[in-house]
């Protein structure tokens, strides 16, 4: 018998039922690799739990249940975490999963794949202000210098909410937070997070939220998760408050940083897996849906960090969902 067959052999002995909280924050610190790992601890999600091995964490939504991320366990616990899921809860989406993942997911379960997005990933130990496509960044220096910006790293609340909702009243999609793909603001459990904040004479006028990532109790990476700025400094803030961050983390020694999702960011050829009407309609979404979400923008500015493009999925078994693909844009309050 291999140790592959122990693992596997010890792994259906143990019988999943719910964790403590800080039982899943153990297994984030040892498995929390995936860009959101860390957002998979906010309010009113629902968990699927194999205590010791890992959990998936789900919100539900018009009698659908949508997962977020890949389940937080060891890479090679993921197909019997996802079987045994899958015995025990139906009409399942699986959105922002990685390539493994829906590779798990569409040659066991049968699902489809298709791309929903990319993630940018930086090598902090590569990282510099040269180059041509960085010279976005280095003009907001220059401009936050001129206007005496300056940032600082602090965790208490300055002036946060009065920046978010004078931030949100330039957005397209006015009414409130995104939430599920990006986790809300304010969560009880905070343990990590880095707040990076820009200040012009003495006052606060934008702010960064960056969740840790991590691998085998370190982090290993942050992703700007929160971000605000007033609505004067739209173009220059982001840039200025990364650059300082990315120099502190570089300083620290953490090896990456990843950027985050960019929706609908998708590659041109259709893969295999992925249904031909649902990717026609994302790009269509991506043409015509900038009155909902500035999806041309984000993916601009995380372009101009010139990180390691890699994709990211949505799982789904219609071949086009529509059902689940409103009750996403529901559930994340896009409309």
């Amino acid at each position: 018998m291999t140790q592959q067959t122990l693992v596997f052999d010890g792994f259906r002995d143990i019988p999943d039922g719910p964790m403590s909280f800080s039982e899943r924050v153990a297994l984030l610190k040892q498995y929390g690799a995936h860009s959101q790992s860390f957002s998979t601890l906010q309010p009113d999600m629902h968990y699927f739990d194999v205590p010791g091995v890992g959990y998936i964490g789900y919100m539900k939504k018009w009698g659908l249940n949508f997962v977020l991320s890949d389940p937080v366990c060891a890479p090679e616990d993921r197909e019997l975490m996802l079987s045994r899921f899958e015995r025990r809860v139906s009409n399942i989406c699986y959105v922002q999963v990685s390539r493994p993942v829906m590779e798990i997911l569409h040659e066991r379960f049968g699902y489809y794949g298709t791309q929903f997005g990319a993630e940018s990933r930086v090598d902090l130990s590569q990282w510099s202000l040269k180059g041509k496509k960085k010279q976005v960044i280095r003009t907001a220096l220059n401009q936050a210098r001129e206007a005496g910006i300056t940032v600082q790293e602090r965790f208490s609340d300055d002036h946060t909410r009065e920046i978010s909702d004078a931030w949100i009243r330039t957005r397209q999609c006015k009414r409130q937070e995104i939430r599920f793909l990006i986790r809300p603001m304010n969560m009880e459990y905070r343990e990590n997070e880095r707040h990076f904040y820009a200040y012009q004479d003495g006052k606060a006028v934008g702010f960064i939220y960056f969740d840790p990532i991590y691998e085998r109790n370190e982090i290993v990476s942050y992703v700007p998760n929160i971000s605000r700025a007033n609505a004067n400094f739209r173009q220059g803030i982001f840039y200025t408050i990364m650059a300082h961050a990315m120099e502190t983390f570089q300083a620290e020694g953490v090896p990456r940083l990843d950027m985050g999702l960019i929706p609908l960011h998708l590659s041109e050829e259709t893969e295999p897996q992925e249904s031909r009407i649902l990717k026609s309609l994302c790009r269509g979404v991506y043409r015509h849906g900038n009155r909902f979400y500035n999806f041309r923008g984000l993916e601009f500015t995380k372009s101009r960090f010139r990180g390691e493009i890699e994709r990211t999925y949505c799982c789904h078994k219609p071949a086009l969902p529509m059902l689940e693909f409103l009750a996403v844009f529901r559930l994340t309050r896009l409309i």
